[in-house]
């Protein structure tokens, strides 16, 4: 679990800190603060710089193209100013993980015994004149392990073994109301289903079951819905974007034990009057299934319920609000207590 956060030249967050960080985190903050970069930034550290999460994102962007790789790598950079790297990580951990775009040659040496090594040559801005037939890559380097991605065929250069490692990470776009049926796949059958059909409680209290069934003529698969007072299955996109809000987040969470849920603009689709509902789960199974949580918002409605659940004499998970300010193109956050967040509230402070 994070305990802090540190991130530099990554898209507008020029330079973060956040010194503490709990297991409930929702981000505040007004439009163009950095709160979904936030996300992102948190999505490629916890997933160790894997290039798939890389791709997720500068595809969500639209930033992706196939005649302009390079260009695409240097959306994630602030200013796209590349030439210095993108730095993830904890405060006080050694451990970053750093994005650089980078201009290399292909050496290739003989050995006397015949055999041919072959080895890659960084080389500096001053020194492209020298060089016609340089190459642009991408490199993904945590401490002294380094992974090295060609931008012009997207190809893996190398792979050392620690770039391998998985760390289990669900990421809720602000978009998400179509339901993942890989997601569901996973937890049919488990007890964990039943956590998603009591979450869809919230909304529609008749729900009995979903599943994911076949479509006419299709390899694609629908989400529908037994409800107690119907004998036949209805499609669960005709229940409205408030139910397909709260499927998509909470596959996620289900899917994400003893790992991190990120949830884009939280209060999407959903009537205020639920929020406070979904997030008494989100906190309860957080708990149970050793999750840590990041969502986003600009709602005030949002952060009314998230402090309702968190203040709640009976919680026992630990949450609290940051918000992001932008300060003359600065991002600042600001940390509350779950005792200042009350405060703030019952005063009708400004905390979005």
């Amino acid at each position: 679990m994070l305990n802090s956060l540190f991130i530099r030249n990554y898209r507008n967050l020029k330079e973060l800190r956040i010194d503490s960080i709990d297991r409930i985190n929702l981000i505040a903050g007004k439009n163009n603060t950095g709160k979904s970069s936030l996300l992102e930034a948190i999505y490629i550290y916890f997933t160790n710089g894997q290039p798939e999460s890389i791709w997720q994102i500068i595809k969500g962007r639209g930033e992706f193209g196939n005649t302009h790789t390079v260009s695409s790598f240097s959306s994630l950079f602030t200013n796209r100013f590349t030439n210095d790297p993108i730095i993830i990580g904890e405060v006080l951990s050694k451990k970053r993980v750093e994005l650089k775009i980078v201009n290399y040659i292909d050496e290739v040496e003989t050995q006397n015994s015949g055999e041919i090594i072959q080895r890659k040559k960084n080389i500096s801005n001053d020194q492209l004149h020298n060089y016609k037939n340089y190459k642009t890559g991408f490199e993904i380097r945590i401490e002294d392990s380094s992974l090295f991605v060609d931008a012009q065929g997207l190809n893996i250069i190398s792979n050392p073994i620690k770039f391998l490692q998985y760390f289990n990470a669900s990421f809720v776009k602000a978009g998400a109301f179509a339901a993942n049926e890989k997601l569901f796949d996973s937890i049919a059958l488990t007890p964990k289903e039943n956590f998603v059909v009591e979450a869809l409680k919230i909304i529609e209290p008749k729900t009995e079951r979903i599943a994911f069934v076949a479509e006419e003529n299709s390899f694609a698969r629908k989400a529908v819905i037994k409800l107690s007072d119907q004998s036949n299955v209805l499609p669960l996109q005709s229940m409205g974007d408030g139910m397909n809000r709260v499927l998509s987040i909470i596959l996620a969470l289900v899917n994400a034990e003893n790992g991190l849920l990120l949830i884009d603009e939280f209060e999407n689709g959903l009537h205020y009057s639920v929020q406070e509902q979904l997030w008494k789960i989100i906190f309860d199974l957080a708990k149970s299934l050793n999750i840590q949580v990041f969502a986003t918002t600009h709602s005030n409605d949002c952060i009314s319920s998230f402090e309702a659940v968190l203040n709640n004499p009976k919680n026992t998970v630990k949450g609290k609000l940051i918000r992001l300010d932008n300060i003359t193109g600065v991002i600042k956050p600001v940390e509350y207590t779950p005792e200042e967040l009350e405060i703030a509230i019952e005063n009708d402070i400004e905390t979005r």
